[in-house]
């Protein structure tokens, strides 16, 4: 009996191409599927690539698999949380000295991953936040989740852990 030979084939440019394609989904908001409101306003995301950046917004959309959930942060800088999400989709965010303290403290709340120690089963990263900001490495608990049906009608889900930057639902 012929064996048949195995080929592996390999795109030289995969992940430089995923982060591109990524990148212009989240500046075209294209096959967006979350909102975060913050300060009043929105950013509209991808729970996939949120999920993949951090345990915290993996769990939470795990366990709430809404087709549209409005994550509600309360006391969150809207210019962090936009960085934050220039973070987690570009790998690198410029942030400036004054603010670096501050937003560290965001991407630790929420577990941003390459930001801060996240202690999962599957993943040990070095802590960033940590070092800069001499608080303890343990990560803090996620937030609680709000959101928004889509017939206008409220529903406040029950907390996962407490957490002051999450606030009340949107009415």
């Amino acid at each position: 009996m012929a064996t048949s030979q195995r080929f592996c084939l390999r795109w030289n440019n995969h992940q430089s191409n995923l982060l591109s394609v990524f990148d212009q989904l989240l500046h075209d908001e294209a096959f967006v599927d979350v909102t975060l409101a913050v300060e009043g306003q929105f950013l509209r995301a991808h729970k996939m690539v949120l999920s993949a950046c951090s345990p915290y917004f993996q769990s939470l959309f795990v366990g709430h698999p809404d087709r549209h959930p409005i994550v509600i942060l309360k006391d969150v800088p809207y210019a962090d949380m936009r960085s934050l999400l220039d973070f987690m989709y570009r790998g690198e965010v410029s942030v400036d000295q004054e603010r670096l303290t501050a937003f560290l403290k965001v991407a630790e709340s929420l577990r941003i991953k390459g930001l801060t120690e996240v202690n999962e089963e599957r993943c040990d990263l070095p802590s960033i936040a940590s070092s800069l900001l001499s608080t303890p490495p343990s990560a803090p608990p996620p937030p609680n989740l709000h959101r928004i049906h889509p017939l206008s009608h409220k529903r406040v889900l029950p907390p996962m852990a407490a957490n002051p930057l999450l606030g009340s639902a949107l009415t």
